[in-house]
C-alpha cells in the first residue's frame, strides 16, 4: 500500500510503499478515506511531541476518517504502530473507533475531529462547564480557536469572549458565535485594561490556546479584577505564542484561579473518545464547520511544513 512513511526523527515524510497491515483479533483493519494534518502528527513524527514514536520507520498520522471491512464508516484515533492514518489502511484498536453520523461526510469529520475534540474535552472534562457560564477563547482566529467558539455557543454559553491576532478574521467571529472580541494586537496597558474589564464582569472559563505573554496578562488580569466570589477556571490546551511564561505566585494565592491543561494524556483516552462523539453528533444540527482543503495523498510533501493555520489540510488517499 501507499503511505506517509518517517524514517528517522527530524526527518520529512517519504510517500512510498509500506506493508499493509494485517487484521488481528481485538482490532479493525481499516481503508483509509480522510486524515488531517495535524500539529500532533507533525510533532510525534519530529521526536517532539511527549507520545512521540520510538522506533522506526513507521507511518505518520494519528487520526482519520474510513471504512470497516464491513463498509461500515468510521472515525478512528491513535492506530497501532508502526501504522498511521496517512496511508491507504492502518490497524487499529476496535476501542479507538467511533462510528460517524450518516449526516456527516468523511472529509469534515476528519477536519473537525482534534480541532472539535480538543474544545469541547477542555471545555466539559477539565473546565466544568455548565450551560449559561461566560467562556474566554484565547485564540479564537486559529481552527481550533474558531471551533471551541462555535461549540461553547452550542453547549449553551451564556457569553463568549474571543481573542486573536488577525483583525479580518478576529472580525468574522462574531458570525460564529462571539459577543465579545479582543484584539492581541494592542499596547500592553490598553489590552490589560480589555482583559480586566470583562473579568471585571465576571469570566468562568478560559480555554487558552496561545500560552505566552496574552496568557500571563490573562492570569494577571483575573487576579486583579475578578470579584471575589468569582472562581475562574483557566484551561490550558495550546503553546502557539511560546512554550514558558514568567507568572507572579502571588496570582494564584490572590483569586479563586484553577489552572489546569487539557489534551492527550490529562483526559481518559475513553472520555476523549465521548467528547469526539459528541462532536460528530453536533457538527450537523449546531452547522460546526472550518475551512478545509482537500490534498491528495501523494502530494504530501507540499504540505507537511506549510499547512495554513488557516484552514485544515485533510489528505484523500484515492482522490
Amino acid at each position: 500500500m501507499k503511505a506517509t512513511i518517517i524514517k528517522a526523527p527530524g526527518e520529512g515524510p517519504v510517500y512510498a510503499d509500506f506493508d499493509q497491515p494485517v487484521a488481528q483479533a481485538g482490532h479493525r483493519l481499516i481503508e483509509v478515506t480522510a486524515s488531517a494534518l495535524s500539529h500532533v502528527a507533525r510533532a510525534r513524527a519530529s521526536g517532539t511531541h511527549y507520545s512521540s514514536a520510538t522506533t522506526f520507520p513507521f507511518v505518520a498520522g494519528v487520526d482519520g476518517t474510513g471504512r470497516l471491512e464491513d463498509g461500515q464508516r468510521v472515525y478512528f484515533f491513535k492506530p497501532e504502530a508502526p501504522s498511521g492514518s496517512l496511508a491507504e489502511y492502518c490497524l487499529v484498536s476496535a476501542a479507538h473507533c467511533v462510528a460517524l453520523p450518516d449526516a456527516l461526510d468523511d472529509v469534515t469529520a476528519a477536519a473537525i475531529a482534534i480541532p472539535g475534540m480538543s474544545s469541547l474535552a477542555a471545555l466539559v472534562e477539565r473546565g466544568g462547564f455548565v450551560a449559561g457560564e461566560t467562556v474566554l477563547i484565547n485564540g479564537a482566529t486559529g481552527t481550533s480557536g474558531r471551533l471551541a467558539v462555535q461549540i461553547a455557543k452550542h453547549l449553551g454559553a451564556g457569553k463568549v469572549i474571543a481573542t486573536g491576532r488577525r483583525e479580518t478574521t478576529l472580525a468574522s467571529m462574531k458570525t460564529a458565535g462571539a459577543d465579545v472580541t479582543i484584539s492581541l494586537e494592542q499596547e500592553e496597558g490598553a489590552l490589560n485594561r480589555a482583559f480586566e474589564s470583562q473579568f471585571a464582569e465576571g469570566v468562568d472559563v478560559v480555554l487558552d490556546y496561545l500560552w505566552g505573554s496574552s496568557a500571563r496578562a490573562l492570569l494577571v488580569s483575573a487576579a486583579k479584577a475578578s470579584p471575589d466570589d468569582h472562581p475562574v477556571r483557566f484551561v490550558q490546551i495550546g503553546s502557539i505564542s511560546g512554550a514558558d511564561i514568567q507568572l507572579p505566585a502571588a496570582v494564584l494565592r490572590s483569586a479563586a484561579i484553577t489552572l489546569t491543561g487539557s489534551g492527550i494524556g490529562s483526559v481518559p483516552l475513553p472520555r476523549l473518545l465521548h467528547a469526539m462523539q459528541q462532536v460528530f453528533n453536533a457538527a450537523v444540527p449546531a452547522g460546526l464547520r472550518t475551512d478545509t482543503e482537500i490534498v491528495p495523498l501523494a502530494d504530501i510533501g507540499k504540505y507537511w511544513a506549510h499547512a495554513d493555520s488557516l484552514r485544515r489540510t485533510v489528505f484523500v488517499p484515492k482522490p
